[in-house]
This record gives C-alpha cells, sequence and structure tokens, in this order.
C-alpha cells in the first residue's frame, strides 16, 4: 500500500506516529515558508504542514502542486497549537508535519470546484461524472448507498433468504413498459430483451422450490424520465411461497423500519409512523386524490357533494347533476390571503386542470366568498361543519369529474403543505396502499389493461367478477397488490401472484390475450404452473428511490454513480452512439432513418 493510515481516520492517539498519506490535494494554502495542504481520501481531510525550516524538500514540491493533484506524503502527526483545532473536521485536533511529499500524478484544473458544495449545471456534473463523484455530497451518497444494500442483505439472509441472479437477456414479453431489445447474431432476425423486472424468473424460482429469494436486480425500461426514473436502474427483486399479502407486508415494514432507525444517526431520518399505516386505494384517493399520498401532514378532501347538490351556485348543482363531485380542502390559517393569492391559487388550479376554484374564508361573524350570496345559511353551516373551518382559515373548493377533483385538489394540497412548511424533510411518513383494482380501462383503445401486470391475483372473492356469468364485470375487481410509499414517492409495489393455470387464464381473456397468443408469449410460465406451483407474491421495492429518500435527495441521479440525462443519454461516454456498418451486417441490421 502508499499509505499507512486513512487521511480521515488520523486522531490525537496518533501524536508522536510517523505516517504515510495519500490521497488528492482538497485545498492548498501558500503562506510563504509554510505551505498548508489538505489532503482527502475516501475517509476524509486532514490538514497537512510544509515548513521550509523543516523539510526544504518537502516544501519545494508543496510548491508545485495545486488543487486535486495526487500526492503522497510522509510525516509526523503533532497536536495542532492551541487556539487552532479546527471543529469543522474530524481530524481538526491533529495535523501532520510533512518531511516528504511526492506528486504521483498532476492535475488539469477542474471544469468546476470539487472542494466547495456549489451548485454546478447538471450537464457539466454528468459530462465530468468521475470528478463529480469526488465531492463529498456524492460520496457520502455512494457510501449510504452501500451501507442500505448491505443492511437488505443482512436482514433478509437472516430470515432465510437465498440471493439467486436472473438472466439479463431474456425473452420480449408484454409488460407494460417497452422493452429495451438486443439483436441475437447468432440467430438472424431474432432479438433478447433486457429485462423490466425480474417478474416471470422469480415466479418460477418459486415453482422451482426455492421459497425464498432475493436480488438487488438491475432492470431496464425504455420509458419517458422523470426525476425519479432511469432507464436502467435497481430494484430490491423479492418472492416468497407459502404466503399470503399480509406476510409480505410484515417483512418489508420490518425492513423499513430498521432500516431507517439503523441509518438515522448518519442521515437524520426519523419515522413518523410504526407500524405504517394501512389504506385501500379507494380511500386514498377519496382523502388524498393520489394512490401516493404525502401523509407527513393532514389537509385531507372532504366530500361536499350531497351537501350542495341542490346549490342555486350553478355550478355545483350541474356537477352534482351530472355525477360529478364537490370536493374541498381546509387550508388553516390562510383566511388572510389577499385577492391577488386567491388569484394565484385560482390559476394553479386551472393549470392542472380545473375550470375554476372556490375559496371560502370563515371569519369571526360568518363566511366570505364570491359564492356566498348562492348558498342557504343551512348550506354554510354544513360546509363550515364538514370542512371542519375555524376562524381565520381557508377553504378550496372543486367541483368536476371525481378524476380530475382529485388530480386537482392533490395537487392544491400539496402545494399549500409546502407553502406552509408542513412537510418536515426529516420526517419519514410510509403507508401501505392496498386493494387496487385489478384492471383499469383504456379509453383509446377500448380495452382492459392490468393496472400492475398480468400475473397479479385478484381477491379471493373477486374471481366472479373475471368469470363468464352474471356476475361478469372486470372492473370490479379488486387485486391482492400493495404499495409502500413514502412522502408522496411510490418507493415499491408488488402482489400476491397468480399460481394456477386456469386463474391465469381468465386474467389474460381478460386482456384480450388469445390462448394462442399466451402460449407464444408466455407458454413457459403456464406449463410451470402445471407442475405444482406454490401459492407465492413478492414486491419490489426501488433501491434508487429508497437512498434518494434517506439521502434527503430530490432526484434519484444524486445517488447513481453513473446515470443517464432525462433524454436517456450518457453525457460522459457518448452513449447511445452509431456502430460501425461492419457491426450491422454482423447482426443483420439495416437501418432505415426518418429525415
Amino acid at each position: 500500500m502508499l499509505k499507512t493510515h486513512k487521511c480521515g481516520e488520523l486522531r490525537t492517539h496518533h501524536v508522536g506516529q510517523q505516517v504515510t498519506l495519500a490521497g488528492w490535494v482538497h485545498r492548498r494554502r501558500d503562506h510563504g515558508g509554510l505551505i498548508f495542504i489538505d489532503l482527502r481520501d475516501r475517509w476524509g481531510i486532514v490538514q497537512v504542514v510544509c515548513d521550509a525550516a523543516i523539510s526544504e524538500e518537502a516544501h519545494r514540491v508543496a510548491d508545485r502542486v495545486r488543487s486535486e493533484y495526487v500526492i503522497q506524503v510522509v510525516g509526523d502527526v503533532r497536536a495542532r497549537p492551541e487556539g487552532l483545532v479546527n471543529p469543522a473536521l474530524a481530524t481538526g485536533e491533529i495535523e501532520v508535519v510533512a518531511h516528504k511529499v511526492t506528486i504521483l500524478n498532476p492535475s488539469r484544473t477542474p471544469p468546476f470546484y470539487i472542494s466547495e458544495d456549489q451548485p454546478v449545471d447538471e450537464a457539466l456534473r454528468l459530462r465530468y461524472r468521475y470528478l463529480d463523484l469526488r465531492r463529498p455530497r456524492m460520496q457520502r451518497n455512494l457510501i449510504l448507498r452501500d451501507k442500505i444494500i448491505s443492511y437488505i442483505r443482512d436482514y433478509l439472509h437472516e430470515r432465510d433468504f437465498v440471493e439467486i441472479e436472473t438472466p439479463i437477456l431474456i425473452k420480449s414479453t408484454p409488460e407494460g413498459a417497452r422493452d429495451y431489445i438486443v439483436p441475437s447474431r447468432v440467430h438472424p432476425g431474432r432479438f433478447y430483451a433486457l429485462p423490466q423486472s425480474p417478474q416471470q424468473l422469480k415466479q418460477l424460482l418459486m415453482v422451482a422450490g426455492f421459497e425464498r429469494y432475493f436480488q438487488i436486480a438491475r432492470c431496464f425500461r425504455d420509458e419517458d424520465l422523470r426525476a425519479d426514473r432511469q432507464p436502467e436502474f435497481t430494484q430490491l427483486d423479492l418472492e416468497m411461497s407459502f404466503v399470503d399479502r399480509d406476510d409480505i407486508l410484515d417483512l418489508i415494514e420490518g425492513l423499513f423500519i430498521g432500516l431507517v432507525e439503523a441509518m438515522e444517526p448518519e442521515t437524520g431520518k426519523r419515522l413518523k409512523f410504526k407500524p405504517f399505516p394501512r389504506l385501500t386505494y379507494e380511500e386514498a384517493m377519496a382523502r388524498y386524490g393520489t394512490d401516493k399520498p404525502d401523509l407527513r401532514f393532514g389537509m385531507e378532501m372532504v366530500d361536499l357533494t350531497d351537501l350542495l347538490a341542490q346549490s342555486e351556485f350553478r355550478v355545483f348543482s350541474a356537477t352534482a347533476a351530472d355525477g360529478g363531485q364537490i370536493k374541498g380542502i381546509r387550508v388553516p390559517g390562510c383566511g388572510n390571503y389577499t385577492r391577488r393569492e386567491l388569484d394565484e391559487l385560482t390559476a394553479f388550479a386551472q393549470k392542472q386542470g380545473a375550470k375554476g376554484l372556490v375559496w371560502l374564508i370563515r371569519t369571526g361573524d360568518g363566511m366570505r366568498s364570491p359564492v356566498a350570496k348562492f348558498l342557504t345559511p343551512g348550506e354554510i353551516e354544513g360546509v363550515v361543519e364538514r370542512m371542519s373551518l375555524e376562524p381565520g382559515d381557508l377553504g378550496l373548493v372543486v367541483a368536476d369529474r371525481p378524476d380530475m377533483v382529485a388530480q386537482v385538489l392533490g395537487q392544491l394540497r400539496l402545494e399549500m403543505g409546502q407553502r406552509l412548511g408542513l412537510m418536515d424533510p426529516d420526517e419519514l411518513a410510509f403507508v401501505w396502499i392496498v386493494d387496487f383494482p385489478l384492471y383499469e380501462w383504456d379509453e383509446d383503445e377500448e380495452r382492459w389493461t392490468a393496472m400492475h401486470h398480468p400475473f397479479t391475483s385478484a381477491l379471493d372473492e373477486d374471481w366472479k367478477y373475471l368469470q363468464p356469468g352474471p356476475d361478469y364485470d372486470p372492473g370490479k375487481a379488486k387485486a391482492k397488490a400493495y404499495d409502500i410509499v413514502c412522502n408522496g414517492w411510490e418507493v415499491g409495489g408488488g402482489s400476491i401472484r397468480i399460481h394456477r393455470r386456469d386463474q391465469q387464464a381468465l386474467m389474460f381473456d381478460v386482456l384480450g390475450i388469445t390462448p394462442e397468443e399466451a402460449q407464444a408469449q408466455f407458454g413457459h410460465m403456464l406449463e410451470a404452473f402445471e407442475y405444482g406451483a406454490p401459492p407465492h407474491g413478492g414486491i419490489a421495492p426501488g433501491i434508487d428511490r429508497l437512498v434518494a429518500i434517506l439521502a434527503g435527495e430530490h432526484n434519484i441521479r444524486e445517488v447513481i454513480a453513473f446515470p443517464k440525462t432525462a433524454q436517456a443519454t450518457d453525457l460522459m461516454t457518448g452513449a447511445p452512439s452509431p456502430v460501425s456498418q461492419e457491426q450491422l451486417d454482423e447482426l443483420h441490421i439495416c437501418l432505415k432513418l426518418e429525415e
């Protein structure tokens, strides 16, 4: 080794020892006969003193070094003089007096400061990602990621799980997002797909009798990107046999509680709920307007439809008559909003798709609102009571289709929660969402699609809705599916799977997948179900999202070593890039480019 100690490990008990250090020049300060170098490695920073009176050679070399040079230092550890202790550094009570300094490699001037945590254009950071990763924040994030994954592995191994790798080159099957496909040179005109998840493979491992499987799995989806999406990402893939929903929820809840508490000294994050609350999909939509609710604060939606269905205010009565909803949220202490601020909220609601927004302000002697004159005293009293409006509170009401009401009020709730500072960044409010619909109706294609994936089981009592007969109504079927949500982010989702071929055939039939198509796409799965497939289920929390939440980052790119941009490009390597005609010929591929 070119070092005897790590820069960040030196303390007062090392005083008097000779050490050899190696790392990067974090900062350099020249005071003539004294040159101070802050030397950095992965474990921290230590101050090196190059004193010409002690070692002319070390001082001469130190005069040549600059930021980000890689150097080796041989010197003695001594206590810092009284009054010069640096409490901001873990090594701040000592310094290393250099006898010898060796330049192992010089460095060009970096395109941004490594030693300062200042905002840098993201494109520049991604172009020089290897430099960006030297910055303390990025190193903390990736080291935290390693600790989280290590904790997960230990937790699951203690509970008899087996870690098994599954193939990256698999068969392309319809699973929701677009596949990344890989041409086969050996089999012209045929393609592999990169796995969107190991869904089928982990189910087959249950058929194989492993009973408890997990994998820190790489997954690939060719979809439009957002802050919490990447074309390739990592998830904890997990499957168990002979279980039902609550067994999996209890396992993952125990994992997350233990993980957050174990990391709290490092992250400062704490749990709001223990145990985690459970909401049905219908409850979440009714109360928060989303199946990914942020439960760090209240401000729940309140249904006013029955109270205002006969109102003289035409918008309310007409909406109710057309099967729409009238709902509102109480915003505490905002009754002093100016007309300009109220107009801004109206514009915000309209940007979300609302036709308009009704505001109500509870005053000491009644209610102030543009629609108050259209409401009877009984209607006003009912609204005040149901919304729990106190003097000084603001009520925001939307009347529209149920989906639009949920969208607009859900976003208004988050906006007001943000404005009022109700989202404590160090508080983690985990919640389970259960009993999702099994299917969604696709208006464009006029057919049913699987809300999760086509291997999700219906509730035991809801299989009747999939069978031909008087009860047939796929829209009524609920799924044995569940999501784990934290602070408005979906952290993971899973389900109890279908393990019988006859039930899988019912699922495919509703989806419009013919027996011939099912055999062509999923024949290996259907055949496996005939060889004693056990009841099983699983879940796949996203590692990137979980790490981002614990690291306090709002974008998963901040916790991935080499991420892609929002356009799915790699600015560092230039991927995706053209390939030679020779390579295309080997793969029997002819390009047809749109002009």
